[in-house]
């Protein structure tokens, strides 16, 4: 997909600043990028009835696996409801968490660009209600609805972003500092203020985080109990409550 210099001064972005497109889209919102509902979206009134006709809508058990890794890549996937762990087995058998998904969120997307097999694998955290599409039928999809595309396209680069963020966190931080810059992020994306506080529903186990930040199960626990102890914040099996997200970015820099 083409972007002329028209379109880049219209999302506030200079066009001598292209190859900085998807780090810029990152920090910035764009009304009917970050706002976008897929959930609304994908209703009847949204879609011609051709399309909602050949959507599949699918119920996924808890611990069902969407794909495995060699499945062909043909479809893509999203959640209407529930949770996701995309992840990955290493040679040894040990598993890899890459992301955990929630409502509103895509996954299964790199066989718009040209993934053949599946790398990974997807399993449903919960009951879990998906929306699936053949590639066929997202591409035309994209080519009626622009605002589509557009979404396609700010998930493969904030991804690509992310991967990247990871990975230097491995290089250059310790434990500690990637467990706090995680909440920190969590809160930030999928947090609602109440107050001055920020609430998290659905909170990750201390397995998930580690997984997730290339720790261990006693590290998350530790610094989730120091942090607690210093009353940045609070925690359950459902919740994650931040009372002061300065003082807990703060303790990402100590």
């Amino acid at each position: 997909m083409n972007i002329s210099p028209q379109q880049f001064v219209k999302f506030g972005i200079a066009p001598s600043s292209k190859k900085n497109y998807f780090s810029t889209m990152d920090k910035q919102s764009i009304w009917y990028l970050e706002n976008m509902d897929m959930k609304n979206f994908m209703c009847p009134k949204k879609l011609a009835s051709g399309q909602m006709d050949s959507l599949n809508h699918k119920s996924i058990k808890k611990g069902e696996y969407i794909y495995m890794p060699e499945e062909h890549a043909d479809k893509i996937y999203f959640v209407s409801e529930g949770r996701v762990k995309i992840g990955a087995y290493s040679e040894s058998g040990k598993e890899i968490t890459k992301s955990i998904l929630t409502q509103g969120e895509v996954f299964g997307e790199l066989s718009l660009i040209g993934e053949e097999k599946r790398k990974d694998f997807a399993i449903a955290m919960e009951e879990t209600a998906l929306c699936i599409m053949s590639v066929e039928q997202m591409k035309g999809m994209m080519q009626t609805h622009s605002s589509l595309s557009l979404f396609m396209m700010k998930i493969m680069g904030s991804r690509v972003l992310e991967m990247e963020n990871r990975l230097e966190s491995l290089v250059f931080k310790d434990s500690r500092t990637r467990i706090v810059e995680f909440l920190e992020e969590l809160a930030q994306k999928k947090g609602q203020r109440v107050g001055y506080e920020m609430l998290v529903r659905k909170f990750l186990t201390h397995q998930e985080i580690a997984n997730l930040t290339a720790t261990s199960r006693q590290t998350v626990t530790t610094v989730l109990n120091e942090l607690r102890n210093k009353n940045i914040l609070t925690f359950n099996r459902q919740r994650l409550l931040i009372r002061d997200m300065e003082l807990l970015h703060k303790e990402a820099e100590v």
